[in-house]
């Protein structure tokens, strides 16, 4: 969790379904990120369709939700139809959003180090500013705590 709002990056992302997605224009609204490895993998299916299941509730509140990953935009196309989900995906394929949130992280796996996505979820005001932040997502439940700091607001 942060201590003190500060800007969110202005970014500007292509989606899923071939607009784009520019952070600025959202402001009036408060808006949800989550970063996430990698499309059609276990945890980022388990997080993605949890956001989409709850999107009418975010939806209610006013809040935007979308999921991003490195994945090319027709990964998240098939990622999307395969799995029914709602909420937009963004498609980050060189990494510099990922750069400027500060979630690409060295990981290790099988005794192997590599560069990947650390799974992270920030809440941004109305006004643009990251007022909540998630490090190290653990899926089950997650959704739903965004949900409850979306309604604090």
């Amino acid at each position: 969790m942060t201590d003190t709002p500060r800007p969110a990056p202005d970014v500007t992302l292509p989606r899923d379904g071939g607009a784009e997605v520019r952070l600025a224009d959202l402001r009036g609204a408060p808006v949800v990120l989550f970063f996430y490895p990698r499309d059609d993998t276990p945890g980022c299916t388990s997080e993605a369709m949890a956001f989409s299941a709850l999107k009418p509730e975010f939806d209610a509140q006013g809040a935007q939700v979308f999921g991003i990953s490195r994945d090319s935009v027709a990964s998240h196309e098939k990622f999307r139809d395969k799995h029914g989900l709602s909420v937009p995906l963004l498609s980050d394929a060189a990494g510099d959003v990922c750069e400027r949130f500060g979630v690409w992280k060295e990981k290790k796996m099988y005794g192997k180090t590599f560069h990947g996505i650390e799974r992270s979820t920030f809440l941004i005001d109305a006004e643009g500013r990251i007022v909540r932040e998630w490090r190290k997502v653990k899926v089950p439940g997650h959704a739903e705590e965004v949900l409850e700091a979306v309604r604090a607001l």
